[in-house]
């Protein structure tokens, strides 16, 4: 908790970026910005420019960074390893946990090697599929797999480039795809089942589990559009799922957030199978913040108030509690 004693701090909040989740990414800074200057913080809002290492670093106070960059730049760790080298607070996750998190094919790797379910995953780098040529690899896949399959970018978020596959004959466009927003791509075996997003607050040792919202996209795959389009998704809140599939799936998250060593808002996309068993997808670092996002859901349905929330981590920045 916020100690009461201990001034609002200012807080600097870091969006827009050049990434393609810049229009995202700059609606999520301004709904954060303005609950936390309803709070009482000072808030400045920036861009990632020149201008930024003077704007934190200079004054008797330097403010709090609060990183709400999505895509590489702001969720692969660099930008956070640099506001430590330069003694900067800021909330979330540490330069190397982002890094690790932020690549799915890495991720997913170290999740599973933990014993958690993950769907199985082949890493496929653009160079090797350029040099030998689709028609093998397809059939390796396919056979290896099986399908449907699902195919993203190793590196890149709010599903940009991501394709369900039902053929071989649509697994060498879904590649092509995945290349245009990263050179690896991620092709791993669909899971059928109930698509759910569960939000963990952590703040120092606390660990605060928020109520699982149930993605239900009219197309029936959680792309882009789907994301961002109102009334392009229905989302139920919590989730209609039975206790014991929300008890492993919230199991699976704290376990994951554990196991990625995650901190301040996070959240961790899941699929549940016909036997209520959940599986890994990915985590987020710098979850959307938008009207049609899905923390803000769970935080209402949880009775929190984002304001509230936000000003808290703030201040463990602060004081060195965050993580």
């Amino acid at each position: 908790m916020t100690e009461s004693n201990i001034p609002l701090a200012p807080v600097v909040i870091l969006a827009g970026g050049l990434s393609h989740e810049r229009d995202v990414s700059i609606r999520s800074g301004r709904r954060v910005a303005t609950a936390l200057r309803r709070v009482g913080h000072q808030v400045t809002e920036a861009d990632l420019t020149a201008d930024l290492v003077p704007l934190v670093t200079s004054g008797d106070t330097k403010p709090v960074v609060f990183p709400m960059l999505h895509g590489a730049t702001g969720e692969d760790g660099a930008l956070r390893e640099v506001l430590g080298l330069l003694g900067v607070g800021f909330v979330g996750s540490s330069g190397h946990a982002c890094r690790v998190t932020f690549d799915k094919s890495i991720a997913g790797t170290v999740v599973a090697r933990a014993g958690m379910n993950v769907p199985e995953q082949v890493a496929l780098p653009h160079d090797i599929f350029r040099e030998l040529g689709a028609r093998p690899l397809v059939a390796a896949l396919g056979e290896r797999l099986g399908f449907p399959l699902m195919v993203k970018p190793a590196r890149s978020g709010s599903a940009l480039g991501a394709t369900k596959v039902e053929s071989a004959d649509a697994l060498p466009q879904a590649l092509v795809a995945a290349f245009a927003y990263d050179p690896t791509a991620v092709v791993e075996r669909y899971v059928e089942g109930t698509e759910v997003a569960i939000t963990v607050i952590v703040e120092g040792d606390d660990r605060e589990v928020l109520p699982p919202v149930q993605i239900q996209p009219e197309s029936g795959i959680y792309d882009y559009a789907a994301r961002y389009t109102a009334g392009s998704t229905r989302f139920i809140v919590p989730a209609k799922i039975d206790q014991d599939a929300r008890q492993r799936s919230e199991s699976l998250s704290l376990a994951v957030v554990e196991r990625l060593g995650l901190t301040g808002i996070v959240r961790v996309d899941l699929i549940i199978d016909g036997g209520g068993q959940p599986w890994f997808l990915e985590a987020n670092v710098a979850p959307g913040m938008t009207e049609t996002s899905l923390v803000p859901l769970a935080m209402q349905a949880a009775g929190l108030d984002l304001g509230e929330v936000c000003s808290r981590l703030v201040q463990a920045a602060v004081t060195g509690t965050g993580r």
